[in-house]
């Protein structure tokens, strides 16, 4: 197949969160499948253009490989030069309907100009999901009758952004009124692009199989569960993957020491360095937890700020990297003063210290209120490290409870969504950390287990071939 992945974000290049990881791993696990790909996002005013050689193609488009041949192209224009993605400490940009209209249309006139015609475009999220209806538009205005254009499928990273905006910007989008209805980009008087984008598709997925069922409810469907059960019959679960060739404790040149499911004492010598280098006094029998994540409510930051000073009490370490709603790095802030020898806590984005905080904690914390999917869970599993989790989305597919089952557990999971309950889970796992032979056996439990992009690539691809036969049977 020919496949053309349009996205807001993707590794190396442009991150803000599990959206670019995705966007990262997926085409080079697609080519390894034999089909060819194409990548295309906004060239930010960060894109790391460092470490690929870019050309231009002409003044709108540069272009680079990625892996073993995975053409990645970037659209440009000075709405995209700033210093955020998506906005600044003031909020969101104000443009963003235009910014994210303009890489649309420019995403599909790049595949006109480079003559590649895909069999299917895959779009994220809602700064991609006007693709589908520009789609469809052009088939029914352009395109000869017995041309075929080529099928969409939407990926839905987290329902909670839907790009809304005010119904008088929609000139801005380049269509006309007719597609603000109930069946279109309506949204309570209001355009939603990512509701545009769930009703015009020709297949949709969520990134857990549970996330898929959560969102069809009204506690987790955010004003769309509607919109999706319209449409439940063409709507699943793919759960992401991990790209091991990043996160891997043997070959990471990140972390201070590498190790393997053989050597797991050299993830002693990790935690001891990590001590030291975050001014914690260097203990390898202190259980000591690891946060990596934005600092925002959804992540479940507000349990962890309430339950560091139990945490501290019990004699256990905290190290947290992160940053987010300035009253979560205050109140972070505040504990490092009061608990200097116990909670480290860095603000800033820092690739190194995240690899290291996953290859020298014991425990990770991911609390989520909601998980779509969640990547922190599973790359901790790879370098030995114990996820503590909330029972919701992705979590809860990928992490079985060691309290439940000992013998086959792969973290500690609990259902309550208050602090009280993620402490039970921490003072669970710092119970079985003391029996040091059960401890490694859970370690090395979860080294093993394998969620490698390949299988979900195989799935997305299967994906491909349903959207191409419902666009099939839509046109005929």
């Amino acid at each position: 197949m020919k496949i053309a992945l349009c996205t807001s974000e993707a590794v190396p290049f442009a991150k803000t969160g599990g959206l670019a990881d995705v966007c990262g791993a997926l085409p080079q696990e697609l080519e390894a499948l034999g089909h060819e790909v194409v990548l295309i996002l906004p060239k930010y005013q960060s894109v790391r253009t460092t470490s690929f050689l870019f050309k231009p193609l002409d003044d709108d488009y540069d272009m680079t490989l990625y892996g073993e041949n995975v053409r990645v192209f970037l659209v440009k224009h000075d709405m995209f030069l700033r210093a955020g993605l998506y906005g600044d400490s003031f909020g969101d940009y104000p443009d963003n309907l235009r910014r994210f209209s303009y890489f649309c249309g420019k995403s599909l006139e790049l595949l006109d100009k480079i003559a590649f015609t895909p069999d299917v475009i895959h779009c994220h999220d809602w700064q991609t999901s006007l693709l589908p209806l520009y789609v469809k538009e052009r088939a029914r205005t352009s395109l000869p009758r017995a041309a075929k254009p080529p099928a969409t499928v939407l990926t839905i990273h987290n329902m909670a952004y839907q790009g809304i905006f005010p119904k008088d910007k929609l000139p801005e989008t380049g269509l006309g009124w007719e597609y603000f209805t109930m069946s279109g980009l309506e949204y309570y008087d209001k355009i939603n692009l990512l509701k545009g984008g769930i009703l015009h598709a020709d297949a949709l997925n969520t990134v857990s199989l549970t996330y898929s069922k959560e969102v069809q409810t009204e506690e987790f469907g955010c004003g769309l569960e509607g919109v999706l059960a319209q449409r439940k019959d063409v709507f699943c679960g793919i759960v992401n993957g991990v790209d091991y060739k990043t996160w891997n404790p043997q070959g990471d040149k990140l972390i201070f020491k590498n190790y393997t499911i053989k050597t797991p004492q050299d993830k002693k010598i990790n935690k001891l360095k990590l001590q030291a280098a975050c001014n914690l006094p260097q203990d390898e029998d202190v259980l000591l937890l690891g946060f990596v994540g934005r600092l925002v409510e959804q992540k479940g930051v507000e349990l962890i700020l309430n339950m560091i000073p139990e945490c501290v009490r019990a004699g256990m370490q905290v190290v947290v990297l992160g940053v987010g709603d300035p009253k979560y790095e205050a109140g972070l802030f505040s504990l490092v003063q009061q608990y200097a020898h116990n909670v480290f806590f860095s603000s800033r984005f820092d690739d190194r210290l995240a690899h290291q905080i996953y290859a020298g904690s014991d425990v990770f914390l991911m609390p989520s209120q909601f998980e779509p999917c969640g990547i922190g869970q599973m790359i901790s599993f790879k370098y030995g490290t114990i996820p503590v989790v909330y029972k919701t989305g992705g979590l809860a597919d990928t992490v079985k409870d060691v309290s439940a089952d000992p013998d086959k557990g792969s973290g500690f999971v609990f259902s309550s969504f208050h602090a009280k309950a993620l402490f039970a889970s921490v003072l669970a796992a710092k119970k079985l950390f003391a029996k040091k032979a059960a401890w490694q056996d859970l370690m090395k439990r979860v080294m093993r287990l394998n969620f490698s992009w390949k299988e979900s690539a195989r799935k997305y691809a299967a994906l491909y071939e349903k959207a191409q036969r419902l666009s099939q049977k839509a046109r005929i």
